[in-house]
């Protein structure tokens, strides 16, 4: 009897927790309800000990720099606050100069393209007590010299220098003209696929500026429309090289301090070929450039001195696909460097003499090096994918290659933030089942020294609601092995028939399945599954962490296989006694628009629906650098530009298809979807469009997400 009664007691208990969950919402989604606390950039100070952090104090309008014990956060000072600055009343941003002397100010943003913004700088002196401000208007890029005297900036495409002290000025370019030349600034192309934002460098000593030039006068430009309220749009004109059009001409130069001179670098290229990074090496007088060839097969690093006079090409990687560009060139005290590169297939750690003889290869396995973080006293710390390559781990290894430790414990996605001498480092972690958590952990014993955000209320907040959990598994399709994940209703019967959305990614070096905490659209999947729906995802070949050729296997014809697999991919679930195979769908957004409109087309007896947010529709109307590296131009690669556009298939449209864009897209232009409708047309094929009006790529602002996903959630619901 005593039995009995315990168990309908927890019987009782179970049914009740289990119906009186609450149910996720698109309001809770975006209203932020699961919102997880994350690090906010931090700057590590060269006492080793403390790291700092911006403040707001809403109550007293007051904003503050904030240093903080690692080991413990509670013992923290006060570095510098608003209130000590009358001409500064608040600021948004702040970085050091090297020696912590003073510190740079910004406040009033503004947004140029995806990277790049302007906004108001002051210089603050915390001996002086006093606050200059650098230039007369918005500038881009402020950065202090080593030696903490002076601010190079941009200004109206020109490049500056002023003394903090002084605040006397020098314009070291005049020749800057919006849409024609810029000056230590990318153009648009650069910044989106390079991530190249500043364009100039100085190097230890202070003495010398290193600088591109973009002359994109022969640039052609993209015009769009800003409506706004007024009766009249305006027009926003920007230079765009699309596929097989001309890109700007690109030079370096040398600026010397002392002589205030400009000395252009002779580097004997093309005017196609491309300058992704200036780096200076540890001599104060050799430059590093970084020069690669339209095709973007063929990398060379090249030194040259402070007289602008070409040393040698010290290192030369070609690739039969494409080479990457990366950050990841680091240059030794002898001059010696490490750099990564994918030789023996998989992306690894190389050390090279100053001379560009290769030493040693440094990290080896069939894994991938996804992060390098630098050396201290011949000890590199990493990123890598050797335990699982969807999941991120943390570690050290000496310069030769020996006593490799593994820095990070738990199973998930680790990235590492270390301070100043290494000793350190703070630890983000996530894994399906834990949010973010940001802990301090010791380089040589791996200790754990403090917690500094667990997201505990997040995750207790989350049993309040019944989400599904994410399941990853790998499957065969078209002969290759695929990670995918799957998220089933709760209430799941495998009795039932479930209709199936597929959601993915495809682009190149992508990955879309990790072990890692949920997106904003994770909460929206499992919103979903609550509908009755099951959401899955895989990422097919072409996409990343699995080496060289796995990735680069698409080369020459985007959108072919990774169609095929999205398609194979929906017709194994269709194999499944849960699944009704009538009722599969997919969506994605960019990339992922491309490739899902790809597959609906050409697995129209495979999908019912799609859709397609800020989708390519022919790779002829995108940019050059990210186009041209998997498929050439479109003079030389016509059959792959044309037989996997979704513009070739229009008229194999079975299912239906909603596409969304923004009008104010700079990066994804609305022409694709434009040209999209134009081709649904022609073949009197039905569909359904979404425009959102003044948006970019992101498509976000006030309510405009809550809109959209209310918009794609009714559509699912009316289609699928």
């Amino acid at each position: 009897m005593f039995k009995s009664n315990i168990f309908f007691f927890f019987l009782f208990v179970t049914f009740n927790f289990l119906f009186s969950q609450n149910e996720i919402t698109l309001n809770a989604i975006w209203n932020g309800e699961f919102r997880t606390e994350r690090l906010q950039e931090i700057q590590h100070l060269n006492n080793g000990t403390e790291f700092s952090v911006f403040e707001f104090d809403r109550k007293a309008k007051e904003t503050k720099i904030v240093a903080k014990k690692y080991k413990n956060t509670d013992d923290k000072r006060l570095v510098l606050s608003s209130s000590e600055i009358p001409a500064l009343p608040y600021f948004e941003t702040y970085g050091f100069s090297m020696d912590e002397s003073k510190v740079l100010l910004g406040k009033d943003y503004k947004s140029q393209y995806r990277y790049s913004s302007s906004a108001f700088f002051y210089v603050y002196d915390f001996k002086t007590k006093k606050a200059v401000q650098i230039g007369d208007e918005r500038i881009f890029n402020p950065t202090f010299s080593p030696n903490g005297q002076y601010v190079a900036y941009v200004f109206q495409n020109d490049l500056f220098v002023q003394d903090v002290t002084t605040a006397e000025t020098t314009r070291i370019t005049t020749d800057g003209k919006k849409n024609r030349v810029i000056n230590g600034m990318s153009d648009w192309v650069y910044e989106e696929e390079f991530e190249l934002v500043s364009a100039f460098e100085w190097n230890a000593t202070s003495t010398h500026i290193a600088f591109l030039k973009f002359n994109e006068s022969e640039v052609k430009e993209y015009e769009m429309p800003i409506y706004g309220q007024s009766n009249y749009p305006k027009s926003e004109r920007f230079k765009y090289p699309k596929a097989g059009e001309k890109n700007s001409v690109v030079s370096a130069h040398m600026y010397s301090l002392k002589a205030k001179n400009v000395l252009e670098v002779n580097l004997k290229k093309t005017t196609e070929d491309y300058i992704p990074r200036l780096q200076w090496t540890n001599n104060p007088e050799l430059l590093s450039i970084q020069q690669m060839n339209r095709k973007q097969d063929k990398l060379d690093i090249i030194f040259v001195n402070v007289l602008a006079k070409v040393k040698e090409v010290v290192y030369t990687e070609k690739d039969k696909a494409y080479v990457e560009v990366t950050d990841d060139l680091i240059f030794l005290e002898n001059n010696n460097f490490i750099k990564t590169n994918e030789d023996n297939g998989y992306r690894h750690l190389y050390q090279y003499s100053a001379k560009g003889k290769l030493l040693n290869q440094i990290t080896k396995g069939d894994w991938e090096i996804t992060e390098f973080y630098g050396v201290h006293d011949d000890i590199l710390y990493y990123q890598s994918t050797e335990k699982a390559n969807t999941e991120r781990h943390i570690y050290r290894i000496n310069l030769d290659g020996s006593n490799k430790k593994c820095l990070s414990k738990r199973a998930g996605k680790h990235i590492a933030n270390f301070n100043k001498d290494y000793s350190l480092f703070i630890d983000t972690f996530s894994n399906t089942q834990t949010p973010p958590q940001s802990i301090v952990i010791t380089t040589k014993s791996g200790e754990k020294l403090n917690t500094l955000i667990d997201n505990s209320k997040v995750k207790e907040k989350l049993t309040a609601y019944s989400l599904p959990k994410k399941e990853l598994k790998t499957i065969r399709i078209n002969g290759a092995n695929l990670n995918m994940w799957m998220v089933k209703p709760n209430n799941f019967d495998i009795n039932k028939k479930y209709p199936v959305l597929l959601y993915q990614y495809s682009g190149p070096g992508s990955q879309m399945v990790s072990n890692s905490w949920n997106s904003y659209n994770d909460y929206w999947h499992q919103l979903l599954t609550n509908k009755g729906y099951i959401v899955a995802c895989i990422d097919g070949r072409g996409t990343g962490y699995k080496g060289r050729d796995f990735k680069k296997m698409t080369q020459g014809q985007l959108g072919k296989l990774e169609a095929a697999d999205q398609i194979a991919f929906a017709e194994e679930l269709g194999k499944l006694t849960y699944v009704d195979a009538s009722r599969i769908g997919i969506w994605g957004w960019s990339y992922g628009g491309f490739n899902a409109l790809n597959s609906i087309l050409k697995g129209n007896e495979v999908f019912k629906m799609c859709i397609a947010v800020a989708p390519v529709t022919h790779w002829k109307f995108y940019d050059t650098i990210y186009t041209e590296r998997f498929l050439n131009t479109p003079q030389d690669n016509e059959l792959g530009y044309d037989e996997n556009s979704p513009l070739s298939h229009a008229d194999k449209l079975k299912g239906s298809v909603l596409l969304v864009h923004g009008t104010a897209d700079d990066n994804v232009h609305l022409q694709n979807t434009l040209a999209m409708v134009d081709a649904f047309t022609k073949a009197n094929k039905q569909f359904d469009l979404a425009i959102y009006t003044d948006k970019n790529h992101g498509i976000y602002g006030g309510n405009t997400r809550l809109q959209l996903y209310t918009k794609m959630t009714n559509y699912i619901l009316e289609k699928l």
